[in-house]
């Protein structure tokens, strides 16, 4: 976190509370829209509201949700002025340190605080309880006629326990019909029972911990800090396959013995399917889910059931981070470094550090855990901010995987092919053991550039400033940033030639056609995000833990938290893209997610390799991964950093200003840039065109604020975008207060 977050921090926290002494005839109400701060509305006479209460109010010609906020020392409003507050909500209030929590991030991201508010309100329909649904209950009627199938129904019910008609059915063994009968005799009447929990509750002491020595201690000094209370922050850097999980779960099971719920933050959907299994057998039964694939009915229960605390653990993506929990005691960040933790849309916040910000208001420990932890935490820890736990060896002494590199200048590939024949060779050793290979490229598609022989012209998207990508398997020319897509031609739409069009480079469906050329019997599959769902996904991943594939060709969907037990060989087709970009934490994401990619492999104690492909096989991050000596990686991107004063030891912020025309996008940005003000410390790059400078038709311009690590980085934001020209017509700005992309 930046140095200034602790003013911030004390401004938040030494907003006015409201006492019982407060008049009620007029309460803020915080609409999810993006207006600055709260509207002000009346109390109608024998309407009871507090801070935290979800309620119903006009805005214009529209009813809206809204939260009502604290009071601030503004000037007081005549009630008989305001519009009264239509509907309270049979619904507990958002707890203060959450309404803190959505000020807090409002105020470091630059964000309207009603976009924050909307973050938290996103099942309107949970708003009010669930209905009741019918259920059965045995009286003391008896049925004329006694079958084996009514005995059994019966048997169950006299326990005096009231049934649902399926459950009772599914209970029994019996079909609905068999129930049906016996109510319609008088032998069950009809009750109202509360709707079922979305999930049972967790047992702490469902199953005996498997924790080794190392394991041991580590959770032992998690343990600590739970138990004492407070905030703290733990970081377990752990290598990959040494037990992290099962270490943060002993957290997880003395918050339950506390009677305190648990957020675990997990970066991709795709890891969720076998995170639940392995909960499940530790606590006997699994979290509710929160991600963007849940169905609305679900989400609006798992979202009732979270603030009325039925829920005790919840594992989801980044936005489960603004569900409004009851009594919440301990949050989990796993795969910390991961950038999928960073939202890019309306509200720019990274999760991580917000989960951070979250546990401080709160006063509740937070576990970051990671085998690659960010440079961030690694200074963090360092710097004794955070608890940093080791975990140097594998659970179960397996052995991490032999690393090789392969100098393709020495061993390049045949011509047309993009595997070198020592990855081949390591490819076919290790299906004559029976054991799997996984081939990694993070490159969708069949190829990122496809090009005419005869003319020259590349297929480039109408809307944007990038290449179209073909996918073969669906015939198609895709634009990766807006999703625009167009049949394969036949022919060059520029010279109009047949038969000379060129795939440029290789993606996963190029590599797994080379794959069928060279292992025609092998089993193969493709993970990638473009040819699955998260249900097929599901089943893919199954099958690979099963042994029913030979070789996995994948994306970095297969990087992290899979745990394949034949995974024996992975060999990283190009080990060198992540680096030809201008991005300050190219580096470091390259080293995080190679290492990632290659611990995929001997999780299980197999004797397993690791064949990186490269041109660059002196390159400091190739010479790290190898070598296993993360320290001396750390260590000098550390050093880079300081010297460059970016963070962890500087401060950044970008400002994006995008309109329907070039003029228009580089005027705004050149207004703004006029009237920033004169700060020490902070430097104003720009303004340029963006990397990618035309997104869905839209032409974008880009600013870059330079500080020191000390600097009021919101200040000068504020200042300057107060005093600049405001945006009208087509344009847009957008502030991303530590930006993690730079395109």
């Amino acid at each position: 976190m930046a140095k200034d977050s602790t003013d911030l921090f004390g401004a938040l926290f030494d907003q006015r509370k409201p006492t019982s002494s407060d008049p009620v005839s007029a309460v803020p109400v915080l609409v999810p829209l993006p207006a600055p701060g709260p509207y002000s509305y009346a109390v109608p006479d024998g309407m009871v509201v507090e801070p935290g209460s979800v309620v119903q109010v006009p805005l214009g010609p529209r009813q809206v949700i809204g939260v009502v906020w604290d009071k601030s020392d503004g000037n007081a409003v005549d009630p008989k002025k305001l519009r009264p507050i239509t509907k309270t909500f049979d619904c507990p209030p958002i707890r203060e340190e959450m309404r803190r929590f959505i000020d807090w991030v409002a105020a470091y991201t630059l964000s309207p605080p009603g976009l924050v508010a909307r973050m938290a309100l996103r099942a309107p329909a949970a708003f009010d309880p669930e209905p009741m649904i019918e259920g059965l209950r045995l009286t003391e009627a008896r049925p004329e006629r006694l079958t084996p199938a009514r005995e059994r129904v019966l048997e169950l019910a006299a326990e005096g326990h009231a049934w649902t008609k399926s459950g009772l059915a599914n209970a029994a063994g019996v079909s609905a019909s068999v129930i049906e009968g016996l109510a319609k005799q008088g032998i069950f009447e009809s009750v109202f029972l509360p709707a079922p929990a979305v999930v049972a509750e967790p047992d702490p002491d469902y199953t005996e911990p498997r924790l080794e020595g190392p394991q041991r201690q580590a959770a032992s000094e998690i343990l600590e800090d739970v138990k004492k209370g407070g905030f703290a922050v733990s970081l377990i850097d752990g290598v990959t396959g040494s037990g992290k999980t099962e270490v943060y779960f002993e957290a997880v099971a003395e918050t339950l013995r506390q009677g305190k719920q648990v957020l675990i933050l997990l970066p991709e959907i795709a890891l969720t399917a076998s995170f639940l299994e392995r909960f499940q057998d530790r606590f006997g039964s699994k979290p509710a889910e929160w991600h963007s694939d849940l169905s609305p009915r679900m989400r609006e229960k798992v979202w009732r059931q979270t603030v009325t605390g039925e829920v005790r653990v919840v594992a989801g993506a980044r936005s489960a981070l603004f569900l409004p929990f009851d009594n919440l005691g301990l949050i989990i960040v796993d795969e910390e470094h991961d950038p999928a933790y960073k939202q890019e849309d309306r509200v720019y916040y990274n999760a991580r550090d917000m989960a951070v910000v979250r546990a401080r208001i709160a006063d509740f420990p937070v576990v970051l855990v990671s085998a690659t932890p960010s440079v961030e935490s690694q200074v963090n820890g360092t710097s004794g901010r955070y608890n940093t736990i080791h975990l140097h060896t594998r659970f179960g002494d397996a052995a991490m995987p032999d690393l090789h590199l392969v100098d393709m200048r020495r061993h390049p590939p045949e011509r047309g092919g993009f595997l070198s024949p020592v990855l081949l060779r390591g490819i076919a050793k290790t299906m004559e053991k029976g054991e799997q290979s996984l081939l990694f490229l993070n490159r969708r598609g069949y190829a990122p550039l496809t090009l005419c022989r005869v003319c020259g012209h590349r297929f480039q998207c109408p809307q944007c400033s990038s290449w179209l990508v073909e996918h073969r398997f669906r015939s198609q020319l895709q634009c990766h940033q807006c999703g625009h897509n167009q049949p394969t031609p036949d022919h060059c739409p520029e010279c109009g030639t047949f038969d000379h069009l060129a795939a440029c480079g290789p993606g996963v469906e190029r590599i797994a056609e080379e794959v069928e050329k060279h292992f025609p019997e092998a089993r193969t599959i493709v993970l990638s995000s473009d040819l699955m769902g998260v249900k097929r996904l599901r089943l893919e991943l199954e099958a690979i833990v099963k042994g029913e594939a030979d070789i996995v060709i994948g994306t970095q969907l297969v990087a992290k938290g899979h745990n394949f037990p034949l995974m024996t060989l992975v060999g990283i087709v190009d080990a060198d893209i992540g680096l030809a970009n201008g991005d300050p934490r190219a580096a470091e994401r390259t080293f995080q997610l190679l290492s990632q990619v290659t611990g995929r492999a001997g999780r299980t104690g197999l004797k397993s390799h690791g064949l990186l492909q490269t041109y660059q096989p002196q390159h400091p991050v190739m010479q790290a991964i190898v070598s296993g000596d993360a320290a001396a990686f750390y260590e000098r991107e550390v050093i880079e950093r300081e010297k460059a004063l970016l963070p962890p030891f500087g401060r950044l912020a970008s400002v994006i200003i995008s309109a329907d025309t070039r003029a228009e996008a580089e005027t705004h940005a050149r207004g703004l840039r006029a009237s920033a003000p004169q700060a020490s410390g902070i430097m104003l790059l720009g303004p340029a065109e963006a990397p990618l400078a035309l997104i869905r038709g839209r032409y974008r311009f880009r600013l870059l604020v330079h500080g020191k690590r000390n600097s009021d980085m919101q200040s000068f934001m504020r200042a300057m975008l107060g005093s600049g020209p405001k945006e009208r017509g087509s344009i847009h700005v957008q502030v991303d207060i530590d930006p993690q992309s730079f395109l």
